[in-house]
């Protein structure tokens, strides 16, 4: 049985340039540190999602650096259409999994990261094809900024645990998320009319199912919402990370591993 704190989901704060400046500098820092840590010649990398400024974008732009610069050659898998467009952009090379079933290193940033490194993610939408990615992975990094560490997931996102859910289910598990004393809402388009549909056809249930506003036990939720019928994937990535690279606000790094 799930059980939350019902909250009203709030317009994000207004943030002040200057303070907007330290962020990005922070993620570039983040970005850059994890690729000059773990990506090496001849490597085959998972990109991540992201709309402009986040995280990996940086990632990449670090990624075209170091082709550019080195001559680093190297492999490129996506995880969404808008991840295939940030590797051309960078000049890197366009893989897939029919060429590539393994990768070696998949570098994503994440929405909010536990101490366990267990995160969530899916507040782009990219969630299923970012977790095929990351699985498939011999190593998993996070990319992110300081804001987005947590002791416990729920404490810094508020939006809720991203679902993807078939078109066809998405009224009968809001019905069924409800009965286990989930919120769920669907996640409506900003640039179009309706939902917002996902790189696989699907909707997106956005679902506050935190205890006391946070979740303490991510793996065994994970594993009750992906059984029921017309649940695609979950946006919480339990277990998967071996590193996380924060930028900070003062110009350093922090670099943890799970406890």
């Amino acid at each position: 049985m799930l059980s939350t704190v019902k909250k009203r989901i709030s317009s994000l704060p207004v943030i002040p340039a200057i303070l907007m400046s330290a962020i990005e500098s922070a993620k570039r820092l983040a970005a850059r540190a994890a690729v000059d840590e773990f990506v090496k010649d001849g490597d085959v990398v998972g990109i991540g999602s992201g709309i402009a400024w986040s995280t990996v974008v940086y990632a990449a732009e670090r990624l075209g650096e170091r082709v550019a610069n080195e001559g680093l050659r190297i492999s490129s898998i996506p995880s969404s259409f808008q991840a295939s467009q940030l590797i051309s952009q960078h000049k890197l090379n366009l893989t897939n999994f029919d060429s590539h079933p393994v990768i070696d290193i998949a570098i994503d940033g994440a929405d909010e990261v536990d101490t366990a490194l267990n995160c969530i993610k899916g507040g782009g939408g990219c969630h299923l094809q970012e977790k095929i990615v990351i699985f498939n992975a011999k190593k998993f990094v996070i990319v992110a900024d300081y804001r987005k560490e947590s002791t416990y997931l729920g404490e810094q996102w508020t939006q809720g645990v991203p679902i993807e859910v078939v078109p066809l289910a998405y009224v009968p598990l809001m019905r069924k998320l409800k009965e286990l004393h989930g919120v769920p809402v669907l996640r409506m388009a900003k640039a179009k009319a309706g939902p917002v549909v996902t790189d696989n056809g699907n909707l997106i249930l956005d679902t506050h199912v935190m205890r006391f506003g946070i979740i303490q036990d991510p793996a065994s939720l994970e594993k009750t919402l992906k059984m029921l019928p017309g649940v695609v994937e979950v946006g919480l990535f339990v277990q998967l990370a071996s590193k996380a690279f924060f930028g900070q606000a003062d110009g350093s790094v922090k670099v943890v591993v799970p406890q």
